[in-house]
């Protein structure tokens, strides 16, 4: 008998997660949902998966789930009934450590998340940590997910010891470094080799991922900031980082095989704009058959777009892009 998971996602990548889950013969995919692909788990390396935010062991399935009060009920007997060790299935319980839930919804209702944490926590373990009021459950204690989505739930326990978004390379960080899950989703959409660039590097994480799914190929991050080089080498001390501007990449032309970028696109600094030198570089330096991988707020102005995903990411919703420059 398999275990059933669900891997938690990106908005937008789901079919990504799925796609890599299959490829990777993990395991059989059963429903993609929203932020969710459930899967039953025929294969080892679950927890490497590097496009999902996380994986959770299903420990069970409510339906019925309304937007009343009532359904409260419904989700703290349905906890109450679940074989918690059994669940865990190898994965260590520390003993003392106690529960912690964390609970969303989509759509309006009678009751909110801390309401469903508050229901569900106690009936899974003791002590049941809370999270209302901002209080943050200590380290060690078991992880627990609740999500809900039209009339059904879901009721599961975190995989690892961590969120796998939370990558053990990011030890430091700069102002606007990329979700590592949604950089992992740019590498497998470019399908790395030869030489990849990012030429708006920041901390690194993009080719950090690339470099993860294809150790054969060739890196080079550029950003015109000292601090975030400083960041990408501490990052990925192994990847080869320079100080250059986007605007004059410093290779020569038609040398890259891939680009992987995400540009700065807020209203103060609009490098992500169709007019930006940035795309003329990235023309001149791509090789015949290259390709470029960016997330931008929109597709610049003499690209075509070979694979467009929207997603929806801390409340903006850009466009992850694989383009190739437009010849018509």
């Amino acid at each position: 008998m398999h275990t059933l998971a669900v891997a938690r996602s990106v908005h937008g990548i789901e079919h990504l997660v799925a796609t890599e889950i299959r490829h990777a013969g993990l395991g059989i995919v059963r429903e993609v949902r929203h932020r969710e692909v459930w899967f039953e788990i025929t294969g080892p390396g679950a927890l490497e998966l590097r496009l999902a935010d996380d994986v959770l062991l299903v420990g069970a399935v409510v339906d019925g789930v309304g937007p009343r009060r009532d359904a409260l009920r419904r989700l703290a007997s349905a906890a109450a009934g679940i074989d918690v060790h059994a669940v865990a299935a190898g994965r260590p319980l520390g003993p003392g450590s106690g529960v912690e839930v964390s609970a969303s919804f989509l759509g309006r209702r009678a009751y909110n998340r801390y309401d469903i944490e508050d229901a569900v926590g106690p009936e899974l373990g003791r002590p049941y940590h809370a999270r209302r009021e901002g209080r943050v459950p200590p380290a060690g204690a078991a992880s627990w997910r609740v999500t809900v989505e039209g009339e059904r739930a879901v009721i599961a326990l975190r995989a690892g010891a961590r969120p796998l978004h939370r990558r053990a390379y990011k030890v430091r960080s700069v102002p606007g470094t990329l979700h590592p899950p949604l950089a992992a989703a740019m590498a497998y959409l470019a399908e790395p080799k030869g030489l990849v660039i990012d030429p708006c590097c920041g901390a690194g994480t993009t080719l950090i991922e690339a470099a993860a799914l294809a150790p054969e190929a060739r890196t080079l991050g550029f950003d015109r900031c000292g601090e975030a080089i400083a960041a990408a080498a501490a990052n990925g001390p192994r990847l080869a980082w320079a100080r250059a501007d986007a605007g004059r990449v410093p290779l020569p032309s038609g040398s890259v095989d891939r680009v992987l970028v995400n540009p700065p696109w807020q209203r103060q600094v609009r490098l992500a704009g169709s007019g930006h030198r940035l795309w003329a570089e990235l023309r001149r330096v791509l090789a015949d058959g290259g390709r470029v991988v960016a997330l931008v707020p929109e597709v610049p102005r003499g690209w075509a777009v070979l694979e467009r995903v929207d997603v929806s990411l801390f409340g903006r919703h850009p466009i992850l892009a694989m383009m190739t420059p437009d010849k018509s």
